[in-house]
């Protein structure tokens, strides 16, 4: 009976010791995880421009500027602005919002070759922010699997990753967003090959088999005005592994 009481009370001690050891290593991988934003308020630091009108065009109006302390998007020249560095397992938390009239814009995450389609966008995976659809996905010379593909994406002889394609992939609402004008909160959250979106609280998107795992992450500028005022990134691969 003394043995089993020893026993009992060796096992408890054993059990808490790994119980504060597993705390120790999730409160160290926590810490470790340091979220840091991508834009500063004041410039375009960390960021580059790739606007193809801009070739021939060197002197036109810029199409990224700061204004008030967020980074907007003006919608033209078409084009894309990209971070200088390359990203992978990350949560991105964005706050944007149409400045006027609603209109199309887009989160690119996974980017690299420039121009890889219709000599504009970079192969990427393109998370929609046009207004009343965002969180779609599109692909652009990368692809991504979701549940009933063939209900949210078209027949399958269709399907495609290059110009003439069935590239867009559909959320699963569409109404998770605020009013133009309004604020609205886009979470990207890319672990390995899946991708994840919420829009507003909303799980609207969620993605595996992705064809890139990291990259740059580009925004957009698509014919309309867009404010962002955040734009930031957590690692997640010490939280997944």
């Amino acid at each position: 009976m003394t043995r089993f009481v020893l026993s009992s009370i060796a096992l408890i001690a054993c059990l808490t010791m790994l119980a504060a050891a597993s705390a120790t290593e999730t409160a160290a991988a926590t810490s470790d995880s340091k979220t840091t934003s991508l834009f500063n308020g004041k410039d375009l630091s960390g960021w580059h421009v790739d606007v193809p009108h801009l070739d021939k065009n060197p002197d036109s109006e810029p199409t990224f500027i700061v204004r008030d302390g967020n980074l907007v998007s003006l919608g033209r020249p078409n084009g894309h602005l990209i971070t200088d560095a390359k990203h992978e397992n990350y949560r991105l938390e964005v706050e944007y919002r149409f400045a006027a009239q609603p209109g199309n814009c887009g989160v690119l995450v996974h980017a690299s070759t420039p121009r890889a389609l219709y000599k504009m966008f970079p192969k990427s995976i393109e998370v929609q922010m046009n207004h009343r659809h965002a969180g779609d996905y599109w692909c652009i010379v990368e692809d991504i699997t979701v549940p009933d593909m063939v209900e949210r994406r078209g027949p399958k002889e269709k399907w495609g990753i290059t110009e003439g394609k069935a590239r867009r992939i559909l959320n699963l609402t569409d109404d998770s967003e605020k009013p133009v004008g309004q604020w609205n909160a886009m979470v990207i959250e890319c672990v390995k090959d899946a991708v994840k979106v919420w829009v507003n609280g909303d799980l609207v998107n969620h993605g595996t088999k992705c064809t890139a795992t990291k990259g740059q992450i580009a925004l957009q500028a698509e014919g309309s005005e867009v404010e962002f005022r955040k734009l930031s990134l957590t690692p997640t691969a010490k939280l997944t592994d």
